[in-house]
């Protein structure tokens, strides 16, 4: 599998990535599916202190300890779970950051985390005081590189323009091209893309039109639409997963989509429609007949 360079850093990542909160918690059911994917190639893998309360990053970091040293782990920090209940309450405070680092290194059962992102962020937060922290932390040898995970637009160039960050994290598909809006800007400031829901819930696999039937509407496609959308880019490839996932590959700021699977076959899926080739104008046929939407809020 071609890996590629997250930003200016020098981590390489798998262009398939793995996102773990979809591990199922029994724990020889998920480590089939981590050597599955290591096996095929991927190496990169994505997790965050807030998925079941640090219980995943447990399971990750117990499954993936043999496969450390060839391995890229990333995880997230930001939501802080109340003692007492479910509630989540946002925390980027240079504290808090410093303070969960280490128990996120414990979980996951090294000394040293890959990429370490912001789970978030709003225009409101102290970010001078947050980039402070993720500095330190790479300074001392806790993690190599920091990103954040967010979709706003206002974060996200206050990142671009006074942090090192080395990656963005953003729900990015064929039904959500909202990301396109920045994606040159990105990568002229010399940083990667990192996306998650490039299959769009299942919308862009195999399984689509029962998906849509079933989901009514996704996104800014209404009933009836997104059956017909996702049909009409079926007729364009006979393997819609391989279209979804080409079709975000193929502009340079992506480095990895991210993706999550519930069982080794569906490793074997994702990498089977990887392989599979699509060409540049069925590319541009998709993305000729899905809509370029703009995010409406977090702009100013």
């Amino acid at each position: 599998m071609k890996k590629v360079n997250l930003g200016n850093s020098n981590i390489e990542v798998s262009e398939i990535g793995f996102g773990c909160m979809s591990l199922p918690l029994d724990q020889r059911e998920a480590s089939a599916i981590i050597d599955a994917a290591v096996s095929s190639g991927i190496h990169y893998f994505d997790t965050a202190d807030l998925y079941n309360k640090g219980k995943n990053e447990e399971l990750v970091g117990e499954l993936l300890k043999k496969h450390r040293s060839r391995i890229v782990i990333a995880t997230k920090v930001g939501n802080q779970w109340s003692t007492d209940s479910d509630e989540v309450k946002w925390n980027a405070t240079k504290a808090y950051i410093t303070e969960q680092v280490h128990k996120s290194l414990k979980r996951l059962q090294t000394d040293y985390i890959d990429l370490y992102q912001l789970h978030g962020g709003m225009i409101s937060d102290n970010t001078e005081e947050t980039i402070d922290a993720f500095e330190s932390l790479q300074k001392e040898g806790l993690i190599r590189a920091y990103g954040i995970s967010s979709i706003r637009p206002n974060v996200i160039r206050r990142f671009l323009k006074d942090s090192n960050i080395v990656s963005i994290m953003m729900q990015y598909s064929l039904l959500d091209r909202r990301p396109e809006e920045y994606l040159n800007e990105i990568n002229a400031a010399g940083r990667s893309v990192v996306t998650r829901g490039s299959l769009a819930k299942g919308l862009l696999t195999t399984e689509g039109m029962e998906r849509a039937h079933k989901t009514g509407s996704y996104m800014a496609y209404g009933e009836g639409e997104l059956a017909n959308t996702v049909q009409q880019l079926m007729d364009i490839h006979p393997n819609l997963h391989a279209l979804s996932l080409h079709s975000v590959l193929q502009h340079p700021t992506i480095a990895s989509v991210v993706a999550g699977a519930s069982s080794p076959s569906q490793i074997q899926e994702t990498l089977k429609a990887y392989e599979t080739a699509v060409s540049a104008e069925q590319i541009e046929q998709a993305r000729s007949l899905t809509k370029q939407d703009r995010y409406q809020e977090h702009r100013e």
